[in-house]
C-alpha cells in the first residue's frame, strides 16, 4: 500500500497512469533508488498496449505492433530478461489494389525495388535513394527526440550542449540532406512522395504514415514531418517499422511492469486518481476516488496534458490562462479499432496463397486522393463512407494467440480512419453508428479478400468515444494529441512547458502528450525520467 500524507517516508514520485510511458518512467526512477508508486485506474496496466480476450482468443485490443519501442529502453530496463520477445516479419507493408495487384514494401530495400519494376521502372530505380533519404533525415529527428527541448526562459549550459550536438548531427547530414530537411518538414506528405514516385498506389502506401492516427490528410501541411518522425530511432525507412511482441502488445506492458517492480517500484491497480494535491504552487501528492490521500515529493502524469491540467490539477493553482491553453490543446481522435476473430485465414486476391505477404501491415488505401477523400468526411464531422484501413493478422506471427481456438482460427486487427470523435447529428453510442462504420471498414477489406465478412465469429468495435471513456484518452486521440508542427518539440504540449515540467512545481508529464510524442516508443517516459532525476538531485 502507498504511504499516506504525513508518513515517515513519503513517496519520492507518484506516477499517475500505468500505460507504457508511465511504466518506463517508474522503472527508470526506481532503478535510480527513488521510492516510486504507480497508480492505475483500471484493473491492469498497459493502457493502449494491451492484449485482451475476444471469442476465446487473445487479441491486441488497441495497438497491434510495438516496432517503435526504443532499443535503449529495451536494453536499459532489461525487458528481454523480463520475457519480452519481438518478431519482425520480412514484409513491412502489403497494399492490395482494386485491380488485383499489390504494392509490397519489404524490410529488404532491394527486394522492394525489384517488385516495383512491375509498376514503374523509374519508381524501382528511385526507391533505394528515397529510402536512404528518409533514414538520413530520420536520424536528425531521432536526435531531436532524445533531447529535452531548451529552456526558453533561462537557457543554460545543458541547453547550449544540446544545441551543439544537434548542430553536429545536422552538419552530418551533408549539404544536400541538410537543405532538404529544412525544406520538407512543413510540406504536405503528398508533395514529398510525389517528388520521388509516379505510381499513386506507392505514394499512398508510403504517405499513409504521415497521417496515420492524425486529423490530417496527405495534402495537409506538416504531414511530412510526421512521416519522418515515424522513421526516427528505428529501422523503419521508407517502409516503416513492423514488429510484433509475442503475446501481443500486453506482453510489452507486462515486461515493463516486471522491470519496474524488480527495480523496487510499487504498482497499484484499481486506484483512480481524482485530483492532484498542491500547496503554495507545489504538488503534495494525489487524492484517490475513495478519498485516500497519498503524499509525494513529485507527481508524474502519464495521462494526456488536457486531462492532467483541466481534469486533475487544482484550477486555482493552474490559473485561468494555463487552463485555457490546456483546454485548447488539440486532441481530435479519428480512429476506430475493429478486432475480429475469423474461422479461416483471409485470402487476399493480390496475395494468392502466399501467406508471407500478409504477415506485416495490410493497407487498403488505393491512392493519395482516396485518403484525402476519406479525410474530407472527418473535416465536416462525418465518418468516412470509404475509410482508410490498416490491418494486421498477428496470429500468423504468434500462433499462441489462438492456441485454444479451433484450427484455422485467426485474429484480424483493424484500425479504420477517418471517424471523428465528435459526429455531426449524433454520437458514437447512438443509432448503431459504431457498428455501421465497422461494417464499412470490414467491407473495404472484404472487397480485397472476398469471404472475410462471412468468416467472422467474433467482433469488437472500439470508437473514439470508447477510447476517451475507457482509456482516458481525451477526444479519443491515441497519441495524446495531434503531432502537427504546432504541437511539436518546443510546442509539445505548450510553448514554455515542453521540458516535461508543468506549471505546478513538482508536476511532470511523461506520456505521449510530451515531447517527442509518438505511439509505443517509451521515449517520452525515458526523457521525463531523466529530467525528474536531475531535479531530485538538485533538491538534495
Amino acid at each position: 500500500m502507498g504511504a499516506g500524507v504525513g508518513a515517515s517516508r513519503p513517496w519520492d514520485a507518484i506516477v499517475v497512469g500505468g500505460g507504457h510511458n508511465g511504466l518506463v518512467t517508474a522503472a527508470y526512477l526506481a532503478r535510480a533508488g527513488r521510492r516510486t508508486l504507480v497508480l492505475e485506474r483500471r484493473d491492469h496496466v498497459g493502457g493502449a498496449a494491451e492484449t485482451a480476450d475476444l471469442g476465446g482468443v487473445r487479441v491486441p485490443r488497441l495497438a497491434d505492433t510495438v516496432g517503435r519501442i526504443r532499443p535503449s529502453v529495451v536494453k536499459d530496463l532489461g525487458l528481454r530478461a523480463h520475457g519480452l520477445k519481438l518478431v519482425a516479419p520480412g514484409v513491412r507493408v502489403f497494399a492490395p489494389q482494386p485491380d488485383g495487384r499489390a504494392i509490397t514494401l519489404w524490410s529488404d530495400t532491394a527486394r522492394t525495388a525489384a517488385g516495383l519494376r512491375d509498376w514503374s521502372g523509374d519508381d524501382a530505380a528511385a526507391y533505394p535513394e528515397f529510402d536512404r533519404l528518409v533514414r538520413s533525415l530520420g536520424k536528425l529527428l531521432a536526435e531531436l527526440a532524445a533531447r529535452t527541448p531548451p529552456d526558453i526562459r533561462a537557457p543554460g549550459i545543458a541547453d547550449a550542449l544540446t544545441g551543439l550536438k544537434l548542430g553536429r548531427t545536422f552538419r552530418g547530414l551533408g549539404k544536400h540532406d541538410a537543405r532538404t530537411i529544412l525544406r520538407v518538414l512543413p510540406m504536405a506528405v503528398a508533395d514529398f512522395v510525389a517528388e520521388a514516385f509516379e505510381t499513386d498506389a506507392l505514394r499512398a502506401a508510403i504517405a499513409w504514415r504521415g497521417v496515420r492516427h492524425s486529423f490530417l490528410g496527405p495534402w495537409s501541411a506538416g504531414s511530412t514531418a510526421i512521416l519522418l518522425g515515424d522513421s526516427a530511432g528505428n529501422d523503419g525507412g521508407a517502409a516503416g517499422q513492423t514488429v510484433f511482441a509475442i503475446g501481443g502488445p500486453g506482453a510489452l506492458s507486462d515486461a515493463l511492469a516486471a522491470a519496474a517492480r524488480a527495480a523496487g517500484a510499487e504498482i497499484r491497480c484499481s486506484a483512480e486518481v481524482v485530483s492532484i494535491a498542491a500547496r503554495d504552487n507545489r504538488v503534495t501528492g494525489v487524492v484517490l476516488a475513495g478519498g485516500e490521500e497519498i503524499g509525494a515529493a513529485m507527481v508524474v502524469s502519464g495521462l494526456d496534458p488536457k486531462r492532467t491540467l483541466v481534469g486533475l490539477a487544482d484550477p486555482v493553482t493552474v490559473g485561468p490562462t494555463m487552463r485555457w491553453r490546456a483546454a485548447n490543446y488539440r486532441t481530435p481522435g479519428v480512429v476506430v479499432k475493429v478486432n475480429l476473430v475469423v474461422d479461416r485465414l483471409p485470402r487476399f486476391t493480390a496475395a494468392g496463397d502466399d501467406d508471407q505477404l500478409v504477415r506485416g501491415r495490410i493497407l487498403a488505401a488505393p491512392g493519395i486522393d482516396a485518403i484525402e477523400r476519406a479525410f474530407d468526411a472527418a473535416k465536416y464531422g462525418r465518418a468516412s463512407d470509404t475509410p482508410v484501413v490498416e490491418a494486421t493478422i498477428p496470429s500468423l506471427v504468434d500462433p499462441a494467440l489462438v492456441a485454444d481456438a479451433p484450427d484455422g482460427t485467426h485474429v484480424v486487427s483493424i484500425s479504420a480512419q477517418y471517424a471523428p470523435a465528435t459526429l455531426r447529428g449524433g454520437a458514437w453510442d447512438e443509432d448503431g453508428r459504431a457498428d455501421a462504420f465497422a461494417d464499412r471498414a470490414v467491407g473495404v477489406l472484404d472487397d480485397l479478400a472476398p469471404g472475410l465478412t462471412a468468416s467472422i465469429v467474433a467482433r469488437e468495435v472500439i470508437t473514439p468515444l470508447d477510447l476517451e471513456r475507457d482509456y482516458g484518452l481525451t477526444g479519443g486521440h491515441p497519441l495524446h494529441g495531434e503531432q502537427s508542427l504546432d504541437q511539436f518539440f518546443l510546442w509539445r504540449p505548450f510553448f514554455g512547458s515542453a521540458r516535461y515540467r508543468l506549471p505546478i512545481d513538482g508536476l511532470y508529464l511523461c506520456g505521449s502528450g510530451a515531447h517527442p510524442g509518438g505511439g509505443i516508443t517509451g521515449q517520452p517516459g525515458q526523457n521525463a525520467a531523466r529530467e525528474i532525476l536531475a531535479d531530485l538531485k538538485r533538491r538534495r
